[in-house]
């Protein structure tokens, strides 16, 4: 019951920064060209291949190796983190 409520919290944050980001920006982040691109992605490296895409436009940025590292590093917790959680389920490891 716990992690409902958890999970539903969660839920109603993400829910709020979508409608908060729309109110600032005007569209909805789900019809961003780039979210629709990202959704189409189904592994770490393909989402880093479609952002590394979007930085070849600021190739005089010198940083940009050290915005990326990170990025993919950050990615593939994320990724570990919901396989993990995937994983929990299918198995029925969570209480009830």
């Amino acid at each position: 019951m716990t992690d409902q409520l958890g999970s539903s919290h969660l839920q109603s944050l993400f829910d709020a920064a979508l409608q908060d980001y729309k109110a600032k920006t005007g569209i909805a982040l789900g019809e961003h060209p780039l979210a629709e691109e990202l959704q189409n992605c189904a592994s770490v490296e393909s989402v880093t291949a479609v952002l590394n895409s979007q930085t070849e436009a600021f190739n005089e940025f010198q940083g940009k190796d050290k915005i990326l590292k990170p990025l993919k590093n950050t990615l593939s917790i994320l990724n570990k983190i919901s396989a993990a959680a995937k994983f929990g389920q299918d198995v029925g490891l969570v209480r009830r």
